[in-house]
């Protein structure tokens, strides 16, 4: 007699459905083996056993899964089926963990986030045995943090709570250091970001350098602008020698981050900036040009307004001394504009940062100028600032398949709250960045999950709903950020240099001198199991290289149940799906969800720029985000994104042309050691620009 019937885990009895055992073998396959053709034979002998062990009783879903695995077995698939096993027994301590967590359904951590949380996140003892759960470290951290309004007589036990509430249920993260640190025994470097200045003297240099070291140990990275530091060839005079300028010595400290392993638990990673007025801004532009150059900087050219309209004139302009402060030539603006826009089509390097608009908004100007930003560009920094950034996400904020913008209210002064206490909690690694920490005390709330919450919402991308969505959200989130400053300062007191900042006369008092960012969420948003920051998605359906050296089929979780609602879920489409990680051109499929799943290279680049621009509008740091071209991309289109970008007010652009770097973590279909052609990513990649770098934002 065949099943009929299934018991769940929860007791409930449904119908078999084969479709299902199906569907699971032949992910199962795909990701192992490449190839799901054997599924339905697979799952045709699992079910034959499952009727003949199971003729008169209900089987539950653990025994139909052990029979899958043992099917597999006697196939002749057996790492399918220690893959699948070990799947399961990830699975099924996910469960216990949301049951420790108290939510029984939503949100689920994902295997992959699992993953990243073992391997970064939660404590471990001397021997590399982990200590806490995810329910401990959100704990930890909450306390940790919460502990702060004990200096102003607050009730801690209650933020605790409501920190411990926000972060259980993924709703909102703070950045990785905050993670990392909160509570532990060190408890220090609760920030993400810091900008050193680099002195033009070889005791300058190398104290910055032994402060980059300090910062990196405890897992955040560094901005820098090498602006200061004389051109190579000029003089030296306490040497009689000659020097040999800021690129040599980035040389230096890429080789030094390289043996630092940030904290014990990932490589620290750093910005270097060049003013376009450089002597040797031509040796910069390239720095990057020979693979494995200088992989540990990110690298951005600081445009002046003048130079953009010296490009826009066609005319020369001029490249200062930094020692003289004097003019030493003329050079043509568009010669270096072509270098610029050239080097960045061949190699995603350098990115530009408008430093004249970064300081038409500086918050502060009567304590000193902005030059340099953090690793990912989205925090502009003055000399040894800090910033501690955290993350909305925005996929949880829905309701009834609209934005629920009263959660969102409650969850963005929840969250100014707690990264206002971090300034508290925080131990700093410098006196002096101690010190202006705590005198502007700026803060970076931003948000993860955007393409999601468009997807959820039914709006593409790629549309001007979608940069009307990201006009209204930021503008929300921003005014609640500077309402919640605002409250807090009338309660704390104001950041000190209030006073002479911009905001007096706008707010009655203000916490923070900063309180809006976009960074670029990486592992952050793998945990809270959403897209990236404000990056649409890099893939609908891929294999994600996790649990030492296995491959795990990763499927959209939206586009897979409305794939099965409108009936064109499939082995032969997701096999097509996972082969190039898009749907754009796969039959089949319904044309509006195929509009509606569309990934980063689906999208044109002036889409990219636009998003950005509507959140950089209500920022009031930058926002980080990659604009992704196409592999056969023109030079051209690189240009064109620059040149928006500095029309739509952005303060700062990066792009990355596909398979320009010789190592990516992202790899759409194709063939990679003999294995099938597939997209694939790496463990901790979650959308932006696909290459190994700034990790501490998220």
């Amino acid at each position: 007699m065949p099943v009929t019937r299934v018991k769940k885990r929860d007791g409930r009895l449904v119908d078999f459905d084969q479709t299902k055992i199906t569907n699971a073998i032949y992910k199962a396959l795909l990701a192992v083996e490449g190839n799901g053709d054997p599924a339905q034979i697979i799952s045709d002998k699992a079910v034959e056993k499952l009727n003949q062990l199971y003729p008169h009783t209900v089987p539950g879903v653990e025994n139909i899964q052990d029979i899958v695995v043992e099917t597999l077995h006697e196939s002749g698939h057996p790492r399918v089926a220690d893959d699948y096993q070990t799947y399961r027994t990830k699975k099924a301590e996910l469960r216990a963990l949301r049951g420790e967590l108290g939510i029984l359904d939503e949100p689920k951590l994902t295997v992959n986030a699992m993953e990243v949380l073992e391997k970064r996140y939660l404590l471990k003892d001397e021997k590399g045995n982990l200590m806490e759960t995810p329910t401990g470290m959100f704990m930890r951290v909450a306390k940790a943090v919460a502990e702060a309004d004990k200096l102003y007589g607050e009730d801690h036990a209650a933020s605790a709570k409501e920190f411990y509430t926000a972060m259980s249920r993924l709703e909102f993260l703070p950045n990785s250091p905050t993670l990392f640190n909160a509570g532990t025994k060190t408890g220090f470097a609760l920030s993400a970001c810091y900008v050193l200045p680099v002195e033009d003297s070889l005791e300058g240099i190398f104290t910055s350098l032994k402060n980059m070291a300090l910062i990196e140990q405890t897992g955040g990275g560094v901005g820098f602008d090498f602006s200061r530091l004389r051109p190579k060839g000029d003089v030296v005079k306490t040497t009689m020698g000659v020097a040999s300028g800021p690129v040599s010595f980035m040389r230096i400290f890429d080789s030094a981050t390289e043996v630092i392993k940030a904290g014990g638990r990932r490589r620290g990673a750093m910005m270097a900036i060049l003013r376009v007025d450089h002597p040797d801004i031509i040796d910069f532009i390239a720095a990057k040009n020979r693979p494995g150059t200088l992989t540990n900087f990110n690298t951005s050219v600081a445009v002046t307004d003048a130079f953009m309209h010296a490009v826009e004139e066609n005319a020369d302009y001029d490249l200062i001394n930094p020692r003289t402060k004097k003019p030493v030539k003329r050079i043509s603006a568009r010669y270096v504009w072509d270098r610029l826009v050239d080097n960045a089509w061949r190699s995603g390097d350098p990115g530009i940062v408008f430093i004249d608009e970064v300081n038409r908004y500086n918050p502060t100007p009567a304590v000193g100028a902005i030059e340099s930003m953090n690793p990912c560009g989205e925090v502009p920094l003055l000399p040894y600032e800090s910033c501690n950034l955290g993350s909305i996400n925005l996929a949880k904020m829905v309701a009834d398949g609209k934005i629920d913008y009263e959660k969102l209210r409650k969850t963005v002064h929840t969250a100014v709250h707690f990264l206002d206490n971090v300034i508290d909690a925080n131990t700093y690694p410098l006196r002096e960045i101690d010190a202006i920490a705590r005198a502007n005390r700026k803060i970076g709330l931003g948000v993860m999950g955007f393409a999601d919450l468009l997807i959820i919402l039914g709006v593409p991308f790629d549309s001007d709903k979608a940069v009307e969505i990201g006009d209204e959200v930021g503008a929300f989130v921003n005014e609640e950020a500077g309402k919640a400053s605002e409250q807090i300062a009338l309660k704390r007191g104001s950041f000190p240099n209030f006073p002479e900042s911009i905001w007096k006369g706008r707010y009655k008092a203000r916490r923070n001198a900063t309180v809006t960012t976009v960074a670029p969420t990486g592992t952050i948003s793998i945990i809270a199991g959403c897209s990236s920051g404000v990056e649409p998605l890099f893939a609908v359906a891929f294999m994600r290289h996790v649990l030492e050296g296995a491959r795990l089929f990763e499927l959209h979780p939206i586009f897979e149940q409305m794939a099965k609602d409108r009936s064109f879920y499939g082995g032969d489409t997701l096999e097509k799906i996972v082969q190039h990680g898009t749907i754009k051109d796969i039959e089949g499929i319904p044309d509006d969800v195929r509009r509606l799943f569309v990934t980063a290279h689906d999208i044109a680049p002036e889409w990219h720029v636009k998003i950005q621009a509507a959140w950089q509008r209500h920022t009031e740091n930058a926002v980080s985000k990659t604009v992704n071209l196409p592999e056969d991309a023109s030079i051209n289109a690189v240009e064109g994104v620059y040149r928006l970008a500095h029309k739509l007010g952005c303060k700062g652009v990066t792009v990355y042309r596909y398979g320009s770097k010789g190592t990516q973590v992202l790899n759409l279909g194709v063939e990679s050691r003999g294995e099938p052609k597939v997209a694939t990513a790496e463990a901790e990649y979650a959308g932006g620009r696909p290459i190994e770098g700034c990790e501490v934002c998220g």
